[in-house]
């Protein structure tokens, strides 16, 4: 038998590196180390770590170490370096050595000196066993080194220091040897929210559970982008730091079991809480119980304590059925006035509550001692690697702070039903054959009998099982029909409501058509004042084609028929100015607005401009009908008050009459393009031709004062 030093890690509160030295007979797995050179190292069954004294420090001088290690027959061992640092380049002195084989036979395999070598290849053995042997003589710097080795079948073996950043790819997976305890990198973060990508990948993985520091163990690691926070906690002798934002972060890949079991969330009731003893007390009529009921994790109020604090109290949970364990948080009393917490303990496990086994980690004869709390407020996680499976848990507490205190959770998941089947039936057949009922076990190929008064937990054996951790972090696999399904049903809503959307939209938009039809009123482009200026300009006709003329529903109401012409109610800036000042009210030829109200001067319904009353003036005309002329006749007004023919200045002072003037003169006059002087506007036909006709009678000019007969 052979036996290798574990160290562990505890807490930076506690004085950072905590060297807890533990005796692990080991099977002829492998061997053993000796000399006063020796760093701290693990000899795992298929792995382990080596370092020199004080690393990663300067060794001390003119010291020797030497290890043996052998792994199962048929195997050969691989070493990978971390670090290696030795002074003295000609290697006579300070230098690392491996040999083939064990013994005085041993063969040289290579020998290292020299300062920050980088040896990178897997140096590799001929047969199972090898020698590492490290000689120190007198030096001045140099930190030693540090190194890794498994078996040959783990070709994908890494070191305790390769980072995160070390491996770009988004999924891989790596073997992490045994004793990564003995690191001094630094973790960032904790499960499930991930690790910082500089945290060291097999740190990472002893701290979440993934693997024992005792066994090592391959790892699932998926990469993905950081987070701002990264929580600090001490989980499985690995205190990990808190830290910032980071650009990637790493987790690992787990089989999903380690949901919590019911204290906290009151799945496991009162009455399947039990313990040795209880404390209670009476303070100024105060009285205070400490019960196993106030044990749940996160459970506001006193917790458990027992009436004495010894190595004999214990807190017991039945879980009414056999379920896998693997893990369980714990903390103090979380209050400030009983700062009590348990800072060691072991674990107890039965199937029937009577024959009790003490947990151990796989290929150890010594009970596991756990580390706890270091305070009485914040949780500490550990896993049991390979995890529990039992329907009774004890927690036996070895250590504590004051007095014994504790709040609990135990993590872990149902055992599939094929298997609990499968493990019934063992137990029964077992039964049958021992009057007395024992736990289930895994057998183990070879078994160093326990020492006396000890009962070793015979299903322990030799394979390490991954502990069952879920991972929240990574998306959980969906069945291709599923997925499929989550992608049709969101498109077909899609397009379901795109066509309800046209439907309804069509739907509308006919209908407000519809109801516009019969509707008067002006176009948004004929509202402007440019446009209401052009229709002065424009010919009838067009005005007629644009529908510039509109008349709401309630005039059109009161129209009865051609002749009547309604009379509309505008603002001022509907309708043009008169031409000339002090005009009368024009006839239905007019394209200035109408009087308000009835007009007495408008009675013929002619489609020219009709006589007026001398004694009836309107500030308007009236809208010429739809049926007038294309054009209309300009005004032109003779201002110097001349009549053809020849007329003299004899003409009144006053007014210049023209009542003497007979049609033909008048049509004379009109028509006649090359006359300036024109004072009448002659009525056309739809053709354009004068129709003279003996009833028509033409606008009245306004009067004109006659110039002075000094003036030419």
């Amino acid at each position: 038998m052979g036996r290798a030093v574990m160290v562990g890690r505890g807490p930076a509160g506690a004085g950072g590196l905590v060297l807890s030295v533990l005796i692990i007979l080991t099977t002829e797995g492998c061997r053993a180390q000796k000399g006063d050179g020796c760093g701290p190292s693990v000899l795992g069954p298929s792995s382990g770590t080596l370092s020199s004294l004080g690393y990663p420090g300067t060794y001390p001088n003119n010291t020797v170490c030497e290890w043996e290690i052998s792994v199962p027959r048929g195997d050969r061992i691989h070493f990978r370096f971390a670090e290696l640092d030795i002074e003295n380049s000609d290697c006579q002195v300070n230098y690392l050595r491996l040999y083939n084989g064990i013994g005085p036979e041993r063969i040289e395999i290579v020998k290292y000196c020299g300062l920050g070598l980088k040896v990178t290849e897997l140096i590799e053995s001929t047969g199972n066993e090898v020698t590492v042997q490290f000689m120190s003589g007198t030096h001045h710097t140099g930190r030693g080194f540090y190194l890794s080795y498994s078996s040959t079948e783990h070709a994908d073996l890494i070191t305790c220091q390769d980072k995160g950043t070390d491996f770009p790819q988004a999924e891989f997976s790596k073997y992490c040897p045994a004793g990564c305890l003995t690191s001094t990198g630094e973790i960032s973060g904790t499960i499930p929210n991930g690790y910082r990508e500089s945290s060291p990948l097999c740190l990472a993985a002893v701290h979440a559970g993934v693997v024992s520091n005792a066994v090592g163990g391959r790892i699932s690691v998926v990469s993905s982008k950081g987070i701002p926070h990264y929580e600090g906690t001490l989980a499985n002798n690995v205190t990990s730091t808190g830290g910032t934002l980071s650009n990637s972060l790493f987790t690992f890949r787990t089989n999903g079991c380690y949901g919590t079991l019911g204290l906290e969330s009151g799945g496991v009731a009162d009455t399947q809480l039990s313990a040795s003893s209880v404390w209670e007390w009476n303070i100024s009529g105060q009285h205070r119980e400490w019960v196993p009921s106030g044990a749940r994790l996160k459970k506001e109020g006193l917790p458990w304590a027992p009436s004495q604090s010894d190595q004999q109290q214990w807190l017991q949970i039945d879980l009414k059925r056999e379920k896998r364990v693997t893990g369980i948080a714990t903390t103090g009393s979380t209050l400030r006035e009983y700062q009590y917490y348990v800072s060691a303990y072991r674990v107890l496990y039965s199937n029937d509550g009577h024959q009790w086994y003490t947990y151990r980690e796989t290929n150890s004869t010594q009970d596991k001692i756990f580390q706890g709390n270091i305070n009485y407020l914040h949780e500490v996680r550990n896993n049991f690697i390979p995890p529990i499976e039992a329907r009774f848990v004890r927690i036996n507490p070895i250590l504590w702070h004051q007095r014994i205190a504790l709040k609990l959770e135990l993590l872990g998941c149902q055992i599939p039903a094929g298997k609990q089947r499968l493990l019934i039936s063992r137990q029964t057949n077992k039964v049958k054959q021992d009057s007395r009922p024992s736990p289930r076990m895994i057998p183990t190929s070879r078994r160093t009998p326990p020492p006396a008064g000890t009962k070793r937990p015979p299903h322990l054996g030799q394979t390490t099982h991954t502990p069952d951790i879920r991972n929240t972090t990574m998306p959980p696999h969906t069945n291709k029909d599923v997925a499929l399904a989550a992608v049709l049903v969101p498109v077909l809503v899609m397009v379901l409501t795109a066509l309800v959307l046209t439907v309804v939209c069509a739907w509308h938009w006919r209908n407000r058509k519809k109801s516009s039809e019969g509707t008067y009123d002006l176009p948004h482009w004929d509202r402007t004042d440019w446009w209401k200026s052009m229709k002065q300009l424009l010919p009838s006709k067009m005005v007629e084609s644009e529908d510039s003329v509109r008349y709401s529903s309630s005039e059109v109401g009161r129209i009865t028929g051609r002749g009547s012409v309604p009379r509309l109610h505008a603002e001022p800036a509907e309708y043009a100015q008169p031409l000339v000042s002090g005009v009368t009210t024009l006839g239905a030829r007019s394209t200035f607005k109408p009087d308000e109200g009835p007009d007495p001067g408008y009675s013929d319904p002619d489609l020219y401009d009709a006589p007026i009353s001398p004694d009836v003036y309107h500030a308007y005309a009236e809208p010429l009908p739809a049926s007038g002329s294309e054009y209309a006749t300009p005004i032109v007004v003779d201002m110097g008050c001349h009549p053809s023919g020849g007329s003299s200045m004899n003409q009144p002072a006053a007014v210049c009459s023209f009542m003497g003037a007979g049609p033909a003169s008048l049509l004379a006059r009109t028509d006649n393009s090359q006359s300036g002087r024109l004072a009448y506007d002659t009525p056309k036909n739809a053709t354009g031709q004068v129709t003279p006709t003996e009833d028509l009678t033409y606008q009245v000019p306004q009067s004109c004062t006659q110039k002075p007969s000094g003036q030419s």
